[in-house]
């Protein structure tokens, strides 16, 4: 792994050589031009019952250039960062522009919505691993589960990963730009058996700083007892109830509510929230805040795969959407202006007030707990939903007995406005700080 300064090096050398590419591409004769160079090199390792399934090294790296001309686009991207290689990857991009449309909407970001000079969000926190330590860890994740309880048969493994690496972005308004960043996970997944009854589950830990993961004793007993609570499922009888989703699984609706929201469903009119921008589509006590410049956090970026300069944004607030996602390019299919959302959300925090998880298990009361989601059924251009479901039947605040093979349905709009509150059980995993969530009323599909 690399150290500071060994890395402040590397970023020179390659905002060069993305330096160098552009000119050539202005030669060429392009009206504008972007490049993005990504490099990574880390270590995964696999264990399964005591042995070593796998170790894998990663030292890699590719470059895209995007050129535009005369209103029309081209493209290609090359692994080889060879001068000859670089000269044939602009001049296959500039060749290919040659044959696509005009289209008055493309071209890059405006100048004046750039991050010229980004600030460190505190992204990398390199770590000196051997392969040796790596295995060793992997290894003393699934020994913890396996030795949780006796009903813990089988395992399908657990794995160690740490990556580090760095993106360099340039263009042809003369911003250049780049940031290291690492990622360390461990994970688990174990298999119990109790009789003919089998069930399968995990846990997971991951952070930008490795020293901040959970102990891999912990992540081995939380996928042991993830996966021991699932045995003895039933399925339930096909019903209308509250239903409550698990904080690590609530982000998948917030992810609908995203895919609704961004730009390129909204222009292409394949969205049910077309139209919802200034209105109120949650209840009033929620409030969605993105925060793109939290140090070290998981999401945390200074500037977007365009270039443009992230900012902190109220997304809802007070039930009300204040903004669509968009990149430069569905703003202006849109007549807007972009938000900084090429690549995606910098980090969403979904505000809380039904307090920690036994508070939301009583406020749910008698109703459906969700733990796992199965399939793809989610229509974003009319927000129905249907998707398979595992999870835990709930009485008076309690959790009686899990179950299995449900489906639950609704659809978007209405479980949006249904939400009746949202948990301080935040998870911290991904790009959503999201708690668990109630909604009022879903069908659930069983016997």
């Amino acid at each position: 792994m690399s150290d500071k300064v060994d890395i402040d090096q590397q970023i020179d050398e390659v905002k060069q050589r993305v330096a160098k590419v552009l000119e050539l591409a202005k030669s060429l004769g392009t009206d504008g031009a972007e490049v993005a160079l990504s490099r990574q090199q880390g270590l995964s390792v696999g264990t399964r019952l005591g042995e070593v399934e796998n170790v894998e090294f990663t030292n890699d790296g590719a470059l895209g250039i995007t050129v535009y001309k005369n209103g029309c686009k081209g493209s290609a991207s090359t692994a080889d960062l060879s001068d000859q290689a670089l000269k044939k990857t602009v001049e296959a991009a500039v060749n290919i522009a040659k044959y696509t449309s005009e289209d008055s909407c493309s071209g890059l970001a405006d100048a004046d919505r750039l991050a010229y000079q980004p600030k460190s969000l505190d992204l990398y926190h390199p770590k000196a691993l051997t392969t040796d330590d790596a295995i060793e860890l992997a290894l003393a994740c699934e020994n913890y589960a396996l030795a949780y309880d006796d009903r813990l048969t089988n395992s399908d493994g657990a794995t160690f990963a740490s990556f580090e690496g760095f993106k360099v972005y340039g263009n042809s308004h003369g911003q250049l730009v780049g940031f290291p960043s690492t990622r360390h996970s461990l994970s688990c997944v174990m298999i119990a058996s109790d009789g003919e009854d089998m069930q399968r589950d995990y846990a997971y830990t991951v952070n930008r700083n490795f020293d901040l993961l959970d102990k891999a004793k912990y992540v081995g007993e939380k996928a042991a007892t993830e996966t021991l609570s699932r045995l003895g499922s039933q399925k339930l009888s096909t019903c209308k109830t509250p239903v409550m989703f698990r904080a690590d699984i609530a982000n998948t609706i917030w992810g609908h509510f995203i895919a609704a929201i961004s730009g390129g469903n909204l222009y292409r009119k394949s969205s049910f929230l077309l139209d919802a921008l200034g209105q109120q589509i949650f209840p009033e006590f929620l409030t969605i805040e993105e925060r793109p410049h939290i140090h070290g956090a998981l999401a945390s970026n200074a500037f977007d795969s365009e270039g443009v300069a992230t900012q902190d944004r109220d997304i809802i607030k007070a039930g009300t959407l204040e903004t669509f996602l968009l990149t430069s390019y569905s703003a202006r299919k849109l007549g807007m202006e972009t938000t900084g959302h090429a690549g995606g959300i910098h980090n969403w925090l979904v505000s809380s007030q039904g307090g920690d998880f036994e508070a939301m298990l009583n406020k749910l009361g008698t109703g459906l707990l969700v733990t796992e989601l199965m399939g793809q059924g989610v229509n974003v251009v009319n927000g129905d939903y249907s998707r398979g479901a595992a999870g835990f039947w709930v009485e008076n605040g309690k959790i009686v007995y899990p179950v299995a093979e449900i489906t639950i349905a609704g659809n978007l709009q209405q479980m949006f406005k249904g939400i009746v509150a949202v948990g301080s059980d935040i998870d911290l995993k991904g790009s959503i700080r999201t708690g668990s969530i109630i909604i009022d009323e879903m069908q659930v599909a069983g016997n």
